[in-house]
């Protein structure tokens, strides 16, 4: 009993050196033990836990295969941490199907095939987009999200509004989406010449999509020089400004035109775009355009042209 109550004592006290035959070198001995473990370890391969980051963010698919018992079917092989891991689709998940056609249309990357069966694998442009966002890319990766949802758009033998939707749903999430897409419009723009009519289409139609339901601004025409517009150029902007104009509602119409009236930077895309209404859409309306949508057409540029000097009542 009196041993325990000295013993209970000098815990109280934070003084285990009164504790009867209380020996600290053993204890002196594993401290000295540890913190050279400590400062040794990474010092060798064979110290190093070969587990990469992305198997940590990808444990609930793939298992936590550096504990005993927690790996599962589908876990990646350890890689000496030289490589990344979790990009690659799941096997077993992906038909071979998918996968030829992923190499097909040149998804070059585990990255790129891994968005590319995603979306290919998903049951609407909402479920593509939830599942895009779990595979929690980063930096570049997911700039390629962006890129490869631009090239199947412009792939497909018709215009499928799948690719736009799910498009305007990452823009609409984060506007570093909105500044990617940008750029890849802007490459596409520059090889107008070399695009095939399919895929010339299918641009045409993506990114007037993009400006009717405000995804992208009209500012990312400011890289168009109307000055100097050759024959492929006039006609992406024509088709893609008739269909702005003629299928969005006055009211959205307008503000999409007034988001540029008030930069002075925009100053030449204003005036490029005033001239370009009038002489190319309005003047260079197809002969076999109706009464009712010559006069439709009018009144809707007349309203944009009104909206980029600041005048449209919005």
């Amino acid at each position: 009993v009196r041993f325990m109550l000295e013993t209970m004592l000098a815990l109280k006290n934070n003084d285990v050196r009164k504790i009867p035959g209380y020996d600290p070198e053993p204890v002196e001995k594993l401290r000295k033990l540890q913190r050279a473990l400590v400062r040794s370890a990474g010092s060798g391969a064979e110290t190093q836990l070969r587990i990469s980051w992305d198997s940590i963010l990808n444990a609930e698919q793939t298992g936590r295969w550096w504990i005993v018992g927690s790996v599962w079917t589908g876990a990646p092989m350890i890689d000496n941490g030289q490589q990344k891991i979790a990009e690659k689709p799941p096997s077993g998940t992906v038909s071979g199907k998918i996968l030829e056609l992923a190499r097909k249309q040149r998804m070059n990357t585990d990255v790129r095939r891994n968005i590319f069966c995603t979306i290919m694998t998903s049951e609407d442009f909402l479920d593509a987009f939830e599942k895009l966002l779990k595979l929690r890319l980063k930096d570049q990766q997911e700039r390629e999200i962006v890129h490869v949802l631009v090239d199947c758009c412009l792939q497909e033998k018709t215009y499928n509004p799948f690719y736009a939707f799910l498009a305007g749903k990452f823009c609409e999430y984060q506007r570093r989406f909105q500044m990617t897409f940008q750029f890849s419009i802007w490459d596409k723009f520059r090889d107008l010449e070399n695009l095939p009519a399919t895929n010339f289409s299918n641009l045409v139609h993506l990114v007037a999509h993009l400006l009717k339901t405000k995804s992208l601004p009209l500012s990312i025409l400011k890289v168009v020089e109307f000055g100097e517009l050759d024959k492929p150029r006039v006609h992406f902007l024509r088709k893609v400004l008739y269909i702005v104009l003629m299928e969005t509602e006055a009211e959205d119409l307008g503000s999409i035109f007034a988001r540029v009236s008030d930069s002075p930077k925009l100053g030449l895309l204003r005036e490029g775009l005033k001239l370009f209404i009038g002489h190319f859409l309005l003047r260079g309306a197809p002969a076999s355009t109706s009464r009712e949508a010559a006069q439709r057409l009018r009144a809707r540029a007349d309203l944009s042209t009104k909206a980029l000097q600041g005048k449209a009542s919005l």
